[in-house]
């Protein structure tokens, strides 16, 4: 085969995939491909500029093997994760560096002195990366951002936002564009809009929100029916595709919303301005309007552009007290409508909706940020009421769409799909749950959610309650943004949207955009749209990473007043390094390592039971268990909670101990109580050092596991989408168990070095290869003992220069009955070389012992040959405390 033809076959057989980088604490970096079963390792040097998060172009260098996996180098940067970062400045003459304080073997970034300003070192700040060098491959950025170091609270929700590639301000051409909008509506944008503004209509929001998206109006028609319009505010009438406040709103897709501030996806002029349907004012809506009758029923329904003006802004505590009341502001209206919406929750139940409950946890702040109390809310008829018509009208849109033909083919809309459960998933889970007691028929998705229902009704207030609602919402799939319309299995529609929020959220702007296109009769298909739906799946997942770090942040920092004290809680997930607990009160939820259970017990992680089980007393930790922790350590700076069991498991009776290790063990946990040291997060702990809460896994086969064995991401975002569709309430903050410590050592690990030392000074070890020699001396023991002793009475009394120590060295292990097996070469060298020494300087020697003498070397230099020899430091320490004091015989220098 000629070298042409040769390197034609080997660039054909070159696979390259798409992926995202994934770093780990070593330096070592997996390149995540969707459809692979493994992900392919990538080493530093061959990351070529590539950072955690971003998606790349990897081409495979070297193929799996066995088990293991392919290899790869990074060709290409697609998408950068985040371009932003925060760190600490060090200021030259001409030139400074930021040295990043997040991110695993993130670079230091340039900053050439022209991109400065009045920065001085020390300074914490924000830095853009604007390029990266040809030859020295090193990125090139500027300064966004001086933060306050001394405002804590500002620094740590500014750094949460960057990391999770969030950008804190809008650039310079975005704000150049907001000055041009006009608020003033104009008598052309009015004429070709149905006129709404003499409608009773109002707001129902939280007390503290400012982005008033979403308005209801009712009325009565002369023909009985009841006229209920879904007005939502018409943002796509102000951000015009092509410009850069879409460009910017679009590539942030979400606002992020944290315990003390909204990152806002558009600048607020717009989002609490423009497009807020504050009372009493004139605003551009897009509007779904129904006539039903007062059993829920849709008689007919009109979708498109209209202009309101809002009677009255309600909170959600106001509707709540009127419906409770039955009076208040507009109570006959209210009443109405909470009366419809109700219909329309059971309705949807019986057709397959899944009715998982969900809390919502918020922190009391005082002015400076920090939580002074927590508050626990849960939905009540005032959210129902609005969810119901939210829902109505997201569905409406859809089904409107949906039956839209162009070319005979579909229309590119981003439909708000939720696939069917995971079958394995659900296999386990109902096999679970069927030792409560409750049976799932798993024939059709039908029946599925029926069984769902049926058990989720049935274990309301008993004690396996929060273990079947945890564990049921992780059998489900991922709620995502797709033009593949699915169905909302969660929800139980076939066709669904999200067209309610477009404040908040960009896909509700893509669809008003289509809808509008629809209406119109001039549709033109978005090619980019399943991309666009994509990103935006994307950055709504880190919205929801961001989120739930910033709420741990403030409820490691609440938690910071009560170490030592004790809480009642509840397993809220297990791995098999540890279990997580949720107190009661505070909804704080912190880790219990093995690493302080294996003082008590040896535990093992039943997969089947989703639980720790000890194996003495056959106690269960498992998810739903009520337990009384002890705060041990709360750590602000990696969002940590640490517990410790106040109760014992024998209740004063010992557990059966075994050998010193667990001992040593409960002797270090109460030494590190007394220090108040942060247990169980040290590297190399068993507690862990990906889940920051979760810093990165510290081995890729641990990340896999704790994915499945705690909780995926997404548990809360299919609460929002089942128990809080369509709100325009803040999204609720689900717990759940996320927070994966790092650098875990799971239980059963091997000993520490320190132990290894240990264990050495005790018993030297043995070379393998020695085994038959030390055999064969066993048997003729008697025999093998006289011989070296005579050897070795010989040199001594003829070799006046020979050291007591070389021949206790030689003596020592025929005495025991070992012969040659654990003497050194070294040894057994100088033992020969001695030996010789005395035959040619004494001619008195008799022939019987030069054949003794003879014989000893003979055997050394078969040992040597073999490598039978221990290590050098164990036979040194072995020789030292086998050679005689000083005084006794052949103990003296000659």
């Amino acid at each position: 085969m000629s070298k042409k033809k040769k390197d034609k076959k080997s660039s054909s057989q070159k696979k390259t995939y798409k992926g995202a980088v994934e770093l780990t604490r070593s330096g070592m970096a997996f390149v995540i491909v969707e459809g692979l079963t493994k992900d392919i390792m990538v080493k530093q040097k061959n990351l070529n500029t590539a950072l955690d998060g971003d998606e790349v172009l990897v081409d495979v260098i070297r193929q799996a093997k066995g088990m293991g996996r392919m290899e790869g180098v990074v060709t290409d940067v697609l998408k950068r994760k985040k371009t932003e970062f925060t760190g600490t400045l060090q200021v030259s003459k001409n030139f400074a560096f930021l040295i990043p304080e997040k991110g695993m073997f993130m670079p230091d970034i340039y900053i050439p002195a022209n991109a400065l300003g009045e920065a001085k070192s020390g300074d914490k700040a924000v830095v853009k990366i604007v390029a990266w060098g040809e030859q020295s491959r090193k990125p090139v950025g500027e300064i966004v951002e001086i933060l306050d170091a001394s405002d804590t609270n500002d620094l740590a929700m500014k750094e949460i936002l960057i990391e999770s590639g969030f950008p804190l301000n809008f650039p310079k051409e975005v704000l150049a564009e907001l000055d041009l909008l006009q608020e003033d509506i104009s008598r052309e944008v009015l004429a070709a809009r149905k006129d709404c503004r003499k409608i009773l209509t109002f707001t129902i929001d939280p007390a503290d929100a400012k982005d008033f998206d979403d308005a209801l109006s009712i009325r009565k028609l002369k023909n009985g029916h009841y006229e209920i319009g879904v007005h939502i505010a018409d943002v796509s009438h102000y951000v015009v595709p092509g410009t850069e406040l879409d460009k910017e709103a679009e590539k942030r897709a979400t606002s992020v919303y944290l315990p003390d501030r909204v990152l806002p996806m558009l600048p607020e002029k717009i989002s609490n301005e423009l497009c807020s349907l504050r009372p009493h004012e004139d605003k551009l809506t897009f509007s779904a309007i129904f006539q039903m009758n007062e059993a829920g029923e849709v008689k007919q329904h009109w979708i498109g552009r209209t202009v309101i003006h809002s009677k009255h802004r309600f909170t959600y505590e106001e509707v709540q007290e009127v419906i409770e009341k039955g009076e208040g502001p507009f109570e006959e209206e209210v009443l109405l409508l909470n009366k419809i919406a109700q219909t329309l929750r059971k309705q949807r139940f019986v057709h397959g909706a899944i009715n998982f409950s969900s809390q919502e946890v918020r922190f009391k702040l005082d002015e400076t940020g920090k939580p002074v109390g927590i508050v626990i809310k849960e939905s009540k008829e005032a959210h129902q009421l609005i969810e119901e018509f939210m829902l109505l009208a997201n569905r409406t849109v859809a089904e409107y769409v949906s039956r839209i033909k162009v070319n005979k083919l579909p229309v590119p809309f981003p439909y708000r799909v939720h696939d069917t459960p995971d079958e394995e998933k659900l296999k386990v889970f109902a096999v679970f749950a069927s030792k409560f007691g409750y049976k799932f028929d798993l024939h059709t998705p039908e029946s599925i959610a029926r069984s769902f229902n049926q058990m989720l009704q049935l274990v309301k207030g008993k004690p396996e309650q929060h273990v079947l609602e945890t564990l049921g919402i992780r059998t489900m799939a991922k709620a995502i943004y797709t033009v593949d319309n699915v169905g909302h299995y969660g929800l139980g529609f076939e066709d669904y949207c999200h067209f309610t929020s477009p404040i908040r959220r960009y896909p509700d702007v893509m669809v008003h955009r289509v809808v509008e296109q629809c209406l119109a009769g001039n549709i033109v298909p978005d090619k980019q749209m399943e991309r666009k739906c994509k990103h935006a799946s994307e950055m709504e997942r880190k919205a929801m990473d961001a989120e739930r770090a910033a709420n741990k942040y403030k409820q490691v920092e609440y938690m910071q007043q009560f170490i030592g004290d004790t809480f009642d809680g509840v397993v809220s997930g297990v791995a098999h390094f540890g279990f997580w607990v949720e107190t009661v009160d505070t909804k704080c939820e912190g880790l219990v390592s093995i690493h302080n259970l294996m003082t008590k017990d040896e535990f093992m992680f039943s997969d089947s039971e989703y639980a720790l089980i000890g194996l003495h007393t056959g106690k269960k930790y498992r998810i739903g268990e009520k337990v009384k922790i002890r705060v041990v350590s709360a750590n602000l700076a990696k969002r940590q909670l640490d517990y410790d069991l106040e109760d014992e498991l024998t209740n004063g009776q010992p557990v059966p101990q075994q050998g010193k290790r667990r001992e040593e063990g409960r002797r270090k946990k109460e030494s590190g109580n007394k220090r108040g040291l942060d247990k169980g997060r040290k590297k190399g702990s068993a507690g862990g050092g990906k889940w920051e809460y979760r810093d990165k896994r510290p081995t890729q086969p641990v990340a896999e596991e704790i994915k499945e064995s705690i909780a995926p991401k997404h548990i809360e975002e299919i609460k929002r989408e089942v128990v809080f569709p369509a709100t325009t309430e803040v999204a609720p903050v689900i717990k759940t168990i996320t927070d994966t410590p790092p650098e875990i050592k799971p239980a059963g690990a091997a000993p520490s070095a320190k132990q290894e030392k240990k264990a050495k000074k005790k018993t030297a070890p043995v070379a393998p290869a020695a085994v038959p020699v030390e055999k064969k001396a066993k048997k003729d023991k008697t025999k093998a003992v006289p011989v070296a002793q005579e050897v070795a009475v010989s040199v001594a009394k003829k070799v006046k220069a020979l050291k007591a120590k070389e021949v206790a060295a030689a003596v020592q292990p025929a005495k025991k009955g070992k012969t040659v097996a654990a003497v050194t070469k070294k040894a057994s060298a100088d033992s020969v070389k001695a030996a010789a020494k005395a035959q040619t300087s004494t001619a008195a020697t008799s022939g019987s012992t030069a054949k003794k003498t003879a014989a000893v070397k003979k055997t050394g230099q078969s040992v040597a040959k073999e490598g039978v020899a221990g290590k050098k430091k164990a036979a040194s320490a072995k020789t030292k405390a086998a050679a005689p004091k000083k005084g006794t015989k052949g103990g003296k220098k000659a």
